[in-house]
């Protein structure tokens, strides 16, 4: 019934609790989760779990607050995103909330790391897993110079048109506009149920159903009734329960539309 479109479930605080967050999943009625890779390091974990089980999934990628840790080369991603299981290229992005003592200039590290993924995504015509966080306006425009990220075929004929979701999304809906104008998906989290989101839960009334997808981000953001809590999968319904209050439609109603589109965007799980 339910999907969860992004966690960690090889984080420690969850992989230790694996057995028993899969039986709550079952009582949730949590059919599907994606397992998000944030490290090359860790992509092994990370597959390990999706092959090991027929309802989980995986991502190859670096996330771009992960610093000391293997640069990504475009091999690197294409020859592990070519293993059974492995259905999109991400979590990726750009960060710039802890800058700390740098520029914005001085992350153009991040912005390579970025167009890395990109190119990985065009090749292998899987979708892309976008992280950004004070970074909007870059994303975008890496976004639209990376080019064909619609409906459709590229306009050169060369490569397959990217496509991919904003995930955990928090930003406002200029952002969120032009992110489906690029042809991406929106995926909400438990913030949405958070007290001080209203800005955020207006954004995702503005999100058509077709476009939207929910996620834990576990084991972080778990929603209300368990916020301050470790999160895991079994509570994503409580974002489809909010998404449905907001947009006066049953719970049934998200869960079928945010699987389909799951379906949809990740479609290697589908053939």
């Amino acid at each position: 019934m339910f999907t969860d479109s992004h966690c960690h479930l090889n984080f420690p605080e969850l992989r230790t609790q694996l057995p028993a967050i899969l039986d709550a999943m079952a009582q949730a009625q949590v059919d599907r989760a994606l397992c998000i890779c944030t490290t090359l390091e860790e992509f092994g974990d990370v597959h390990a779990l999706a092959c090991a089980h027929d309802n989980l999934w995986a991502t190859v990628g670096v996330h771009p607050d992960n610093e000391g840790v293997q640069e990504p080369t475009l091999d690197d991603l294409l020859s592990r995103a070519a293993r059974s299981r492995v259905v999109g290229i991400g979590e990726t992005g750009l960060d710039y909330y802890r800058l700390g003592e740098r520029s914005v200039a001085d992350m153009a590290w991040q912005r390579e790391r970025f167009r890395v993924h990109i190119q990985a995504a065009r090749l292998t015509n899987l979708p892309l897993v976008v992280h950004t966080r004070s970074a909007s306006d870059d994303t975008l425009s890496i976004l639209r110079e990376a080019g064909g990220f619609a409906s459709g075929t590229d306009p050169q004929g060369s490569q397959p048109v990217a496509r991919g979701v904003f995930h955990c999304f928090t930003e406002s809906e200029a952002v969120a506009r032009a992110a489906l104008d690029l042809g991406f998906f929106i995926s909400f989290s438990g913030i949405l149920t958070f007290r001080n989101a209203a800005d955020l839960r207006e954004v995702a009334r503005f999100v058509p159903m077709d476009r939207l997808l929910i996620e834990t981000d576990s084991p972080y953001l778990a929603p209300v009734p368990y916020r301050g809590k470790t999160n895991n999968p079994s509570y994503v319904p409580f974002v489809a329960k909010q998404i449905a209050e907001i947009k006066a439609v049953s719970v049934e109603t998200v869960a079928e539309a945010t699987s389909r589109n799951f379906g949809q965007l990740f479609n290697r799980i589908e053939t």
